[in-house]
């Protein structure tokens, strides 16, 4: 009876773990375009997200990698966009949610930002400036 119980209460346990597991925004997740996959861990007590694989791998007017040619810092426009950092010192804000920058390769420019899981597969990114926002949802992914 003792094991039965104690079993019992471990499963209970690990049930109620399960969903701040699921609620966990660390991983690779893919982009809503389907265009990249972003891998969020620990960077410094905080949460940063870097490019780990983009969908188009060359860039179809030079037949290299595509590079990040939007940045403001001229001297960042050459580096390859595969292995720069888009979420940046993102840290918690409340429940399940976390807030920092997000760095938009496509126009250069850095938001305010925010993730947020909504799911055990599921993240909302959302970016703001000036007071308007825009979120996408991205989908966890191997």
């Amino acid at each position: 009876m003792k094991i039965a119980c104690s079993i019992s209460a471990l499963a209970l346990i690990l049930a109620m773990a399960a969903p701040a597991r699921a609620a966990d925004p660390k991983g690779l997740w893919l982009t809503a375009e389907g265009d990249a996959k972003i891998r969020i861990a620990d960077c410094g007590g905080a949460l940063c997200g870097t490019i780990a694989w983009l969908k188009q791998e060359y860039d179809t007017d030079t037949g290299r990698p595509p590079l990040d040619k939007q940045n403001p810092d001229a001297s960042k426009r050459k580096r390859p966009l595969l292995g720069i950092m888009i979420l940046l010192g993102m840290q918690p804000s409340g429940p399940e949610t976390w807030t920092g920058s997000i760095y938009n390769a496509d126009d250069g420019n850095t938001y305010q930002g925010k993730i947020t899981p909504t799911g055990p597969a599921t993240l909302k990114v959302e970016g703001c400036a000036l007071g308007a926002c825009q979120a996408e949802n991205w989908t966890r992914t191997n």
